[in-house]
């Protein structure tokens, strides 16, 4: 019988290799602001939802969530409510800042030890949360560096909690291919906060 210890080693192993700081830590359902807008409440209920039914979701093809909008709208913080939920439940949330991990790895890309090394963390870990994905000036490396990171999660069903400031449209106008991985990994739960109008579909 594993003993309690174990437990309590297993759970700080996750923390220690999620990337997510004491700051992120904080971030949960119990203070998100809804304000009563219905935007925010939709996407807050959607997030509850995922993050209640994953042990039922994890494994199939649609196990991902995507919360897409403008800055501010609450995206992150609802990405970080999940991967607090399912890190207390002991499964393994590794964070990604995009902006900030795309540089790096360019920086290194003749590196071919740190590159397998890095992608190979994000490729393979339980749940992968990707914060701001395609933030900023996008060039074809960064689209390259993205496809080969959710093509590999898309086919051995590793499920991705994405926050963007790219709606649908413009996700696939980037790159058809993998928008449309993502998009169909989060069927059902990808939220859009447009000004006024939220889309789920």
């Amino acid at each position: 019988t594993p003993c309690e210890c174990r437990a309590v080693k297993e759970a700080k192993d996750i923390l220690r290799k999620s990337g997510i700081s004491e700051e992120f830590r904080n971030k949960n359902f119990e203070n998100f602001k809804t304000i009563n807008d219905s935007q925010s409440i939709n996407a807050y209920n959607k997030a509850r939802e995922y993050s209640n039914n994953f042990h039922i979701i994890k494994n199939n093809t649609q196990n991902s969530i995507m919360f897409m909008g403008q800055s501010g709208s609450g995206k992150t913080h609802l990405s970080l409510s999940i991967a607090n939920v399912l890190m207390d439940k002991g499964v393994g949330v590794v964070y990604m800042g995009y902006r900030d991990v795309i540089t790096q790895i360019k920086q290194n890309i003749m590196d071919e030890v740190y590159y397998n090394r890095v992608m190979g963390r994000y490729k393979s870990c339980r749940v992968l949360l990707i914060d701001d994905l395609f933030k900023g000036k996008i060039t074809d490396s960064d689209i390259n560096i993205m496809f080969e990171l959710i093509n590999h999660r898309y086919f051995n069903n590793l499920p991705v909690i994405i926050s963007s400031e790219c709606g649908v449209d413009r996700l696939l106008g980037i790159d058809e291919a993998l928008g449309s991985r993502l998009v169909e990994m989060s069927k059902g739960r990808i939220v859009e906060l447009r000004g006024r109008d939220l889309n789920c579909y």
